[in-house]
């Protein structure tokens, strides 16, 4: 039985640990354990590898939607439009700042909202909401439809905030994820692309005064003197060490992005012509989080692979509006039948830059044999 791993972190390591070893020493040496210099400097580098105007870390993916939001004003009374085909953290950072989530479908090819849908749905919002905003998500490393969602955006006034937590390195029209809506935010999740030893998060953002809020908000609110907070904040700083390790990981991300594609090439090759792979929209390049394919037999596929010793991943089994948590929050009309039938559907396999040729054969070969090819 072969021993695969789903996200090898390990092996990451493995290259990297005399350098990561060395940059955590470098923060125990100077003691700057909040704030250290560690996190100035990763913030231009995440800058500059990007193209954004200014960066921001936090202390997650979560807090930087929230904090995105805080400095965004959305509250009580505001609509916020959603994917429900995602990760809980987008609508529940709108739900904890007493706004409301309201669900809007995918595009079944790029698993990311639907710009038709979210035309819609602006036009007809729920009554008693003011629609302020739409957060799309990268959905597993491709960007979302920025051209055609800032198009239905800026006819209704509303905001674009992208949730690239999944999609950091990836691109559209030649531009860099973090340039590609006035406020990103990105997530350093250990199993993200760009993942850290624990958790972390950033915003990317275009203008200088958007990016001095958020370094307040970040800061309980703070302003020029320590105990005198101008505005209600969180503590949302990433530790020092956590920035240390992204520095050393982000020197070799470019690499790693281009092992990615490279896996993702040879699973198109060997599976395209029996089961639905992933589609990239024109222009678009994906920093490939997950490699998710679409299968009538889903559950039974799964079996047969963890019979092979393949791993394998749901992302997600249910929507967001089916979830206990999130079911009375309003979903755009027309319903959400594109996000119910994905995740009947939906498949991710073994993703990451040090996945081997000799494993990845393995990995085609086994869902071949249980798609009956």
């Amino acid at each position: 039985m072969i021993r695969m791993q789903f996200i090898d972190l390990a092996a990451q390591q493995d290259a990297l640990r005399d350098r990561i070893d060395a940059a955590i020493a470098g923060v125990l040496d100077h003691g700057r354990y909040i704030m250290g210099p560690e996190v100035a400097q990763l913030e231009d580098e995440l800058g500059a590898f990007s193209g954004a105007a200014h960066v921001v870390t936090c202390a997650s993916g979560t807090d930087a939607l929230v904090m995105a939001l805080m400095a965004l004003g959305v509250g009580a009374g505001d609509a916020v439009f959603v994917p429900s085909f995602t990760f809980a953290s987008t609508a529940e950072s709108v739900a904890l700042l007493g706004a409301t989530p309201v669900f809007v479908d995918v595009d079944e090819s790029s698993f990311n909202v639907d710009a038709g849908h979210l035309a819609r749905a602006v036009a007809d919002p729920p009554d008693g909401l003011r629609p302020v905003g739409v957060i799309p998500v990268d959905l597993f490393g491709q960007p979302a439809d920025y051209a055609a969602i800032g198009e239905v955006a800026d006819r209704a006034g509303l905001w674009v905030l992208a949730d690239a937590a999944q999609s950091f390195g990836a691109s559209q029209a030649g531009r860099g994820v973090g340039t590609l809506a006035a406020v990103t935010t990105t997530s350093f999740f250990p199993a993200k692309p760009l993942g850290c030893y624990g958790d972390g998060g950033a915003i990317l953002a275009e203008s200088e005064e958007h990016a001095a809020l958020l370094r307040s908000i970040r800061v309980h609110g703070s302003g020029s003197h320590k105990y005198d907070n101008e505005r209600i904040g969180i503590n949302g700083r990433l530790d020092t060490i956590q920035a240390a390790i992204l520095r050393v990981k982000l020197s070799v991300f470019a690499d790693e992005l281009t092992a990615r594609q490279r896996v993702a090439d040879r699973y198109a090759a060997g599976l395209a012509d029996v089961v639905s792979t992933p589609q990239l929209g024109d222009g678009c390049t994906s920093a490939w989080a997950q490699y998710t394919l679409r299968l009538d037999d889903r559950d039974g596929v799964a079996a047969a692979l963890q019979a092979d010793g393949v791993p394998t991943a749901v992302y997600y089994p249910r929507p967001l509006h089916q979830q206990t948590a999130y079911r009375d929050f309003p979903s755009a009309v027309g319903g959400l039948p594109v996000s119910e039938r994905l995740a009947g559907e939906v498949l991710s396999l073994p993703m990451h830059p040090y996945l081997s040729e000799s494993d990845q054969d393995v990995v085609v070969a086994a869902v071949r044999r249980a798609v009956g090819a």
